[in-house]
């Protein structure tokens, strides 16, 4: 597998949202939680009279509720919004929608691999099983596949504020998907107290397993935290990894071992783990030899899509068009799916991702 280029060259143009549209993208980095209509939102909170769960009852009303979420103090507090999403997601009708629609707006920006993740055991409080929840959402993919020509997978998510048994529970119901439409295994929620290494034995039942594994890290915590990502859960992506150039030894050692990152621009600045999009770090990783992938976290709090947090990283993160190519490019080269696939995969698509010169009196 080709690395990515390690300098960005000065291309002296930029982009235009409707080209980044055109190209074919990949998202490793979509919560299924965080990603939903606001319509269905508010139709599945009359369906289940749970109305009184939500900031307001209205779509125009919500809309604007929603936007206070940029004024999360804390990563913690950010994540506290999922209590509006949750509730709604206890059905396997709702799970199966939701997975859906998701896969069908992605396709609609020209978003040819989708990963989407989750914790399954957040589903289960009115009595559906993990297996359960899990059916639903990958029957809800697979629709969308035959649909919208998509190619999906899931990634299952322990949950750092859960028990250990809770993680281990959930990386067994991967292992058992894992020829079935489940492709790899994270860590999710706060880092701030929860410590990855608390759920060591998840993360040796998913590696034993041969799953893929993606832990967040470096998110809101420093770079001892991406460590025991790479050495305790046996990463091979990190997510997020925002604090990951506050130790040059272990930036150094994702270049040379091209570890990649999934990046997710607003979602790092509505939780202030960057100051704005001029600060944050990603050009300077891609600028190093990092390979970066632009992702979009949560696609309803975030108000956002990947072309989107792609055009910002492009024009306000300061990542050049020659860089940015690769950075689509990285989404298909560190896919988890099978070798033989990425490369058939990025066959079909590099041709299509194109940056025209700069005219000549640009």
């Amino acid at each position: 597998m080709a690395p990515q280029k390690s300098l960005m060259p000065d291309i002296p143009h930029v982009l235009s949202r409707e080209t980044i549209l055109a190209w074919p993208k990949a998202e490793l980095h979509c919560h299924l939680d965080g990603s939903l209509r606001l319509p269905t939102l508010l139709d599945l909170a009359r369906q289940h009279d749970k109305l009184d769960l939500l900031p307001a009852q209205e779509e125009d009303a919500l809309a604007e509720e929603l936007k206070k979420i940029d004024g999360s103090a804390t990563l913690e507090e950010y994540l506290a919004w999922f209590g509006y999403s949750i509730p709604m997601m206890q059905t396997r009708d709702a799970l199966h929608r939701i997975a859906y629609e998701l896969a069908e707006d992605a396709a609609a920006e020209n978003v040819r691999y989708l990963e989407v993740r989750y914790g399954p055991i957040l589903h289960t409080d009115e009595g559906l099983t993990l297996w359960q929840v899990n059916d639903a959402v990958l029957a809800g993919l697979r629709d969308a596949e035959r649909d919208c020509g998509i190619t999906t997978g899931v990634i299952v998510c322990g949950l750092r504020d859960r028990r250990e048994s809770a993680s281990l529970a959930q990386a067994e119901l991967a292992a058992a998907y894992r020829d079935d439409g489940v492709v790899g295994f994270d860590l999710a929620g706060g880092e701030q107290g929860n410590p990855a290494e608390m759920h060591g034995a998840a993360f040796y039942h998913a590696r034993k397993h041969l799953l893929n594994i993606t832990v967040h890290a470096g998110e809101s915590f420093g770079p001892a935290s991406i460590q025991q990502a790479l050495f305790k859960c046996g990463a091979h992506r990190i997510g997020h990894g925002v604090t990951l150039g506050q130790d040059p030894d272990l930036l150094r050692y994702f270049v040379d071992r091209q570890i990649p990152l999934e990046v997710c621009p607003t979602s790092n600045v509505q939780t202030h783990v960057v100051a704005s999009y001029e600060a944050h770090p990603v050009a300077d990783y891609c600028r190093a030899g990092v390979p970066i992938t632009i992702n979009t976290d949560n696609r309803l709090f975030s108000r956002t899509t990947v072309t989107d947090e792609l055009f910002l990283a492009h024009t306000r993160c300061g990542i050049p068009a020659d860089a940015l190519r690769e950075v689509v490019l990285n989404g298909f080269r560190h896919a988890f799916l099978p070798f033989a696939e990425k490369q058939a995969m990025l066959a079909e698509v590099e041709p299509q991702i194109r940056v025209e010169p700069a005219p000549a009196d640009a």
